[in-house]
């Protein structure tokens, strides 16, 4: 079991419905119930299925960000409406974003902003961010994450690899609310998903963090594990499948994948180190997950969801803007930075975004309230055509005025930069029904980007 955890043990780990909020990553459970392994490796052996390796990031802004504080200001608007923030220009004439987003300012042709996001349903959940559809109706199981979708249909790039990783926060114990979960596809194809609470070193069969950074004794360790399995006899009755599917828990691709001393000190400097103070929301550790999603994306990872920080400021919304927006500002520019650099910018997507709005008035506590009616997305690489603002508000924030876009459609629109085809794709449900990845009847993909 390899687990990545974000820290929950200040006083900001909760939602304002008192649903806790937890950020990790975790990487195990290679038995996951229905179909092995073993048994998958052999179907797609069987399948010969050769394919090219798209991926996707998903940054979950968990608790809902606020739209007229970020990417659509309102500086003309009252001051109960417009806030502290003032807008300033990007190297894209005639976008403006939030004061506090310099680096994505000079970065913004390289970005998608809509700011006519529709069809939240006004929960503290990740759901819709993960699938694009509401928790019901559902056939029988749930809808599938997207992740979860990839994993179905194209299967890990690299035996020893999962197709499908997150770091997401779990909100609540019912299974809409999961925002890991599989649906109907079954836990074949679950993420490899976050259940702890708290922040707790990365384990491998009792191997810590700290002994991670130290190569020469972790693999010491897996050679130890190896020897011991030849000795038993075990690994020489396997057949090839299941050598492989035992090549994942010992492979190293996946520990270089995550070994950040292995990185380059001047490409983490570019990432960037969290506020130690913020230890409810991840503390230092927070901006390295940018810099671990790109790099298990390289490895053969599919798809990475990764939750950053709280964004549920029902008071003191000014306050937390300046401390965590020049984080995710920073954070988002490297990883786009990062991936242009590689060669992997128009192969990966990236979408950013949150489970609704805030309220465009600002209330008593110097906060804004929950506001379903409209909110924002950003959107960068997988082939898009970026330097452009898709979508607008009526001039007080409060609703879509031009070019509603819904989830649906951004799910559409990244189905298509991963290859997939929604007008003919379908998954067979729980009740042996074909089921189609989004509504194409209503949603289709956004042909302003694709």
């Amino acid at each position: 079991m390899l687990t990545i955890l974000g820290r929950a043990d200040g006083k900001r780990d909760r939602f304002c419905d008192g649903l806790s909020r937890r950020s990790f990553l975790k990487i195990g459970g290679l038995a996951m119930g229905g179909l092995s392994l073993p048994e998958l490796l052999r179907l797609e052996a069987q399948a010969g299925s050769q394919r090219m390796h798209k991926g996707i990031i998903m940054i979950f802004l968990p608790g809902g960000p606020p739209h007229l504080d970020m990417f659509d200001l309102k500086p003309d608007a009252p001051s109960e409406i417009r806030g502290e923030f003032q807008p300033i220009r990007t190297n894209v004439p005639g976008i403006e974003i939030c004061e506090h987003f310099p680096r994505l300012a000079k970065q913004m042709d390289k970005w998608v902003v809509i700011r006519s996001i529709v069809g939240s349903d006004g929960r503290h959940a990740a759901f819709m961010c993960l699938t694009g559809r509401r928790p019901r109706p559902a056939p029988n199981g749930g809808w599938p994450c997207l992740g979860s979708v990839l994993s179905k249909l194209y299967g890990p790039v690299h035996p020893s690899v999962p197709p499908f990783v997150g770091l997401s926060p779990k909100m609540g114990h019912m299974p809409w609310a999961d925002s890991g979960q599989p649906g109907f596809l079954g836990p074949a194809h679950a993420p490899f998903k976050p259940n702890a609470e708290g922040r707790s070193d990365m384990i491998l069969n009792g191997i810590t963090l700290e002994r991670l950074a130290d190569r020469k004794r972790l693999l010491a360790a897996l050679d130890r594990f190896r020897r011991d399995a030849d000795a038993s006899g075990m690994m020489e009755g396997m057949d090839t499948f299941t050598q492989q599917a035992f090549g994942v828990l010992t492979s190293s691709r996946l520990v270089e994948a995550l070994d950040l001393e292995k990185e380059d000190p001047k490409i983490r400097a570019r990432y960037g180190k969290g506020d130690p103070r913020n230890v409810a929301d991840g503390g230092p550790r927070l901006m390295e997950h940018f810099l671990i999603a790109r790099r298990l994306i390289q490895a053969g990872v599919r798809c990475v969801t990764l939750a950053f920080s709280r964004w549920d400021w029902h008071g003191g919304n000014f306050k937390r803007g300046r401390e965590d927006m020049p984080m995710l500002d920073q954070g988002i520019t490297a990883l786009i930075e990062d991936l242009d650099r590689l060669g992997m910018l128009d192969d990966v997507s990236v979408v950013v975004w949150g489970e609704f709005g805030r309220t465009p008035k600002i209330n008593k506590n110097a906060g804004r309230d929950h506001w379903p009616q409209v909110s924002c997305a950003l959107l960068a690489g997988g082939g898009m055509r970026t330097g452009q603002v898709i979508g607008a508000t009526n001039r007080l924030g409060e609703y879509a005025k031009e070019r509603p876009v819904h989830f649906q459609e951004v799910f559409a629109t990244l189905y298509h930069c991963l290859g997939v085809d929604i007008n003919r794709t379908t998954l067979i449900d729980r009740s042996g029904r074909p089921q189609y990845l989004v509504e194409h009847n209503k949603y289709q993909p956004m042909p302003e980007l694709v």
